[in-house]
């Protein structure tokens, strides 16, 4: 007998598409999206983190949009939690009806559907130790320390957060293992099926977009934003391309016009990095954000909906 519990997951790079792409998907079975993007979880971070506009917004209902505050912390343990929540109240509701996650943030997306990594417990003085060295030698130091001893991993991290950069040195220095190591384990069984849909363009093009996203950002009020927050910027949700730039702009440290330049080659970077790690899982279908028919036929030969 099939399971009728389904999740369709959305994933892919930055500015893709995915946000429109779920929307129309949600809206054809008539159910709702959870988005698993760790940026737009934050009601202070707008422009900067391409949330869905209240027109897009209104269309079906979303999950994690505007659920937390800058000045709380949240780990991708706490998201897997609260989404497995959703999924089982939805699951409740409508049985035979799919759920949508869309998202570009993998580790995030991995832990709802395959569970998260069974981590080992980690000496408290090790984290206040790299705490206390990213502090004084900045977040360059935890890079270089990563990059040395989990080249791996460190291709796939957001190299811009401390969080995932001090997790992953806090087990190495624990176990003497890399933190890779610990990834690479058998999923948890879900009660529900999983399909992937990941979303790509040609890289001139992919690029294009995103350079013309972040002009947009400008033009819409993205300085304004990020010096709202600037009293704020050591905060572990705001080192992130989009916000870090501009508070090194604010600093004196560079030019606007160089910020932004950056803001531009930071968001391609980190697109490269997402699709690194979702080219590692082989069970996702990809397709172009302008072939929803081909979408919709693979998943009715999923037979969900």
């Amino acid at each position: 007998m099939n399971n009728p519990y389904t999740v369709i997951v959305i994933c892919g790079p930055t500015a893709v598409g995915k946000t429109s792409f779920a929307i129309q998907l949600a809206k054809h079975f008539k159910t709702s999206i959870i988005s698993a993007d760790s940026r737009q979880f934050y009601r202070e971070m707008n422009i900067g983190t391409a949330k869905p506009t209240a027109e897009e917004l209104n269309q079906v209902p979303h999950h994690f949009i505007n659920n937390l505050s800058i000045h709380q912390n949240y780990s991708a343990g706490q998201f897997e939690e609260e989404a497995l929540y959703v999924l089982n109240d939805h699951f409740e509701q409508m049985p035979n009806i799919p759920i949508i996650m869309a998202g570009g943030s993998g580790l995030f997306i991995q832990a709802v559907c395959a569970g998260f990594d069974d981590l080992p417990a980690i000496d408290k003085s090790i984290r206040t130790n790299l705490n206390e060295q990213y502090q004084t030698k900045g977040i360059e130091f935890l890079q270089a320390q990563l990059e040395a001893k989990d080249p791996a991993y460190y291709a796939l991290v957001d190299q811009k957060n401390p969080q995932r950069l001090i997790r992953a040195l806090e087990v190495i220095e624990s176990t003497g293992k890399t933190f890779t190591t610990y990834r690479n384990r058998q999923p948890v069984p879900r009660k529900f099926k999983t399909v992937y849909i990941g979303l790509h363009l040609e890289r001139a093009l992919l690029y294009k977009r995103i350079n013309e996203r972040v002009e947009t950002m400008m033009i819409d009020g993205l300085l304004d934003e990020v010096g709202a927050l600037y009293a704020y910027k050591q905060l572990n949700a705001l080192q992130t391309v989009g916000y870090q730039e501009l508070f090194n702009y604010l600093d004196g440290l560079c030019t606007l016009e160089d910020a932004v330049e950056l803001i531009k080659r930071n968001s391609r970077r980190y697109a490269k990095r997402q699709l690194t790690w979702f080219r590692r899982n082989d069970q996702i279908e990809w397709f172009e954000p302008n072939e929803f028919s081909k979408v919709i036929t693979l998943i009715k030969k999923q037979k969900v909906g």
